[in-house]
């Protein structure tokens, strides 16, 4: 950046690279509109005010000029999309830049998908940034492909975009003074971002008092007061299987509201295309009663600060020109997006134009199951077992106490039959557990986007439909599949570590849609059940969850039986 120059073009002495015309400047720092030009230069707001010339001169006509959107926590990997394209798809909502936690493909290719991953998003439509993963594995009460060590971490901490340690999910570790993840965040990462569910009094104030400093697992306004208190920005969830924006809302006021910003963490492609991500959260807010301009800081200005972005979450000199002409402040619809000041984000209707610059090979034909080892046979040793209840738009999932006698799945009971098969190692290993809640009256749903492990789980109600299902993903090298008997009805193939596809939104967005009306032809009741689905496994999210290993109390930290003691 030549600053002799962009101190030119402030003082009026030289014309500008780029000049927005009859603008009303969203103030994000004095919550108002006012009429003015912006001057750009070298990528930069260079003014703002009256009496700027410009190289080029766009007429922003009465509307919004205001700072990109930015997104406090997302798994760009729960898109399905190549990092270019998801950048592309954000940049088409008024996103300029994104704090990503790429864990998802750490969890299976290590160090190798990380590379990959921060190589591909530079130079993007979105500025996606990372936080670096800890805990990988989560826990050992999972089989994770692959192990990032602190080493690791210290290797990557100074690469371009890295603005932090990811979220620290092994709660009782922290509390507890676990060595390895102490020594994480020992490294010297300027943030720590925290994953602290339900946590309260003093094991939250030993969980903060090591580091992490920001959390987006609160879902009641109680939850995120304390731990506002305690020093934490609260990051309001908003993303397709997990929505607490509406419940954590009364905890924002005009005194609280600069310890608050909006993120998604996880977004399904569908969700991106047609409902929007952090533009859509904004919009809600506004449209349930907060104060617009409040608003607007939770997705700019303080997300900003929470990262230390001191460049960008305004429009104001020096920031960079992450502008977005956007259609009213009540209505935050992006009609053209500039980041740097270079106009980006053809739309997010539009067919795919972001292209992977290529894929190493260790980031493919990453399932590997052993299907002569592989048995879906529950061993009953009881009446009474625990089962995984699921909550719409929760990823919290109660244990419930069930009478399964016979054990067998009963879709007049809404009891179906989940395996988690593990599919880095070919160990034959599988978890067998029951679930209420989808609504699964026939047939299966398998997939490979099984948070944080990513081992293969199939939801069914017989053994056929679920080896059909689970046997097409892994032939596909991954995705997503809804089966019946012998029959393939719909699938999406995720051939970049089981995770990702190379495909435009459209297409991905497609084929989840085509995968949403199998499942609910097959009954399921809830919305986006494959994102549901992928969550069963998360071992470090209350309160019942299932690996390869086993049904998992979270609470305790330990692997229990699916039945009770008679």
């Amino acid at each position: 950046m030549d600053r002799g120059r962009l101190l030119a073009v402030a003082r009026g002495d030289e014309p500008a690279d780029l000049v927005f015309r009859n603008a009303r400047v969203l103030d994000v720092f004095l919550g108002r509109l006012e009429d003015a030009d912006v001057a750009v230069a070298e990528g930069r707001v260079a003014g703002v005010g009256r009496g700027y010339r410009g190289r080029e001169e766009v007429d922003v006509g009465g509307r919004v000029l205001g700072p990109g959107l930015i997104d406090a926590h997302v798994h760009l990997e729960s898109s399905l999309l190549h990092p270019r394209e998801f950048a592309r798809a954000l940049a088409g909502r008024g996103v300029t830049t994104a704090i990503t936690n790429p864990h998802e493909i750490a969890n299976v290719c290590g160090l190798a998908g990380l590379r990959w991953l921060l190589g591909e998003g530079r130079g993007a439509d979105c500025d996606l940034l990372v936080t670096l993963p800890s805990c990988v594995p989560a826990t050992d009460l999972a089989t994770s492909g692959a192990e990032v060590l602190p080493a690791d971490l210290r290797e990557l901490r100074d690469w371009p975009g890295v603005v932090g340690l990811g979220e620290i999910m092994d709660v009782a570790g922290v509390v507890e003074g676990n060595l390895r993840i102490l020594e994480e965040m020992a490294l010297g990462f300027p943030h720590v971002d925290g994953h602290a569910p339900g946590l309260t009094g003093p094991s939250l104030n030993a969980y903060i008092g090591m580091g992490p400093s920001t959390d987006h697992e609160a879902v009641a306004p109680e939850e995120a007061r304390e731990k506002a208190a305690r020093g934490m920005r609260i990051l309001i969830r908003e993303g397709s299987a997990a929505r607490n924006l509406e419940a954590l809302l009364p905890a924002v006021s005009p005194r609280t509201e600069r310890r608050f910003c909006l993120c998604t963490d996880d977004l399904s492609p569908a969700d991106l295309r047609d409902r929007g991500g952090v533009d859509h959260a904004l919009g809600r807010a506004i449209d349930l009663g907060l104060d617009p301009f409040i608003a607007w800081r939770l997705a700019t200005l303080n997300a900003a600060e929470t990262w230390g972005l001191t460049d960008r979450g305004a429009v104001a000199p020096g920031r960079r020109a992450d502008l977005v002409i956007w259609e009213s402040v009540e209505e935050p619809r992006a009609v053209a997006v500039y980041r740097q000041g270079r106009r980006v984000g053809p739309g997010e209707r539009g067919p795919g134009e972001a292209r992977p610059s290529g894929v190493p090979e260790e980031l493919l034909h990453t399932v590997r199951i052993d299907w002569n080892r592989v048995s879906l046979e529950v061993s009953a040793s009881g009446d009474r077992a625990r089962v995984i209840r699921v909550l719409p738009g929760q990823i919290v999932t109660p244990c419930e106490v069930v009478d399964l006698s016979p054990a067998e799945p009963d879709p007049a009971r809404d009891l179906a039959k989940l395996a988690v098969i593990e599919r880095h190692r070919g160990s034959g290993r599988v978890g067998l557990g029951f679930v209420r809640g989808f609504g699964l009256r026939r047939g299966a749903l398998a997939t490979t986007v099984a948070h944080d492990h990513h081992n293969l789980m199939v939801l069914g109600m017989d053994h056929v439909s679920m080896l059909t299902a689970a046997r097409a993903v892994a032939e596909a090298g991954g995705g997503m599949t809804a089966a019946l008997g012998d029959r393939v009805l719909a699938q999406l193939e995720l051939p970049v570590a089981g995770l990702l596809s190379l495909a435009s939104l459209d297409r991905v967005a497609r084929a989840q849609k085509a995968l949403d009306r199998a499942a609910r032809d097959l009954g399921v009741s809830i919305s986006e059940p494959f994102w549901s689905l992928s969550f069963l496994g998360l071992e470090v999210v209350p309160e019942l969850k299932l690996t390869d290993r086993g049904l998992v109390d979270v609470g305790s930290g330990r692997v229990v039986p699916l039945f009770l003691e008679r």
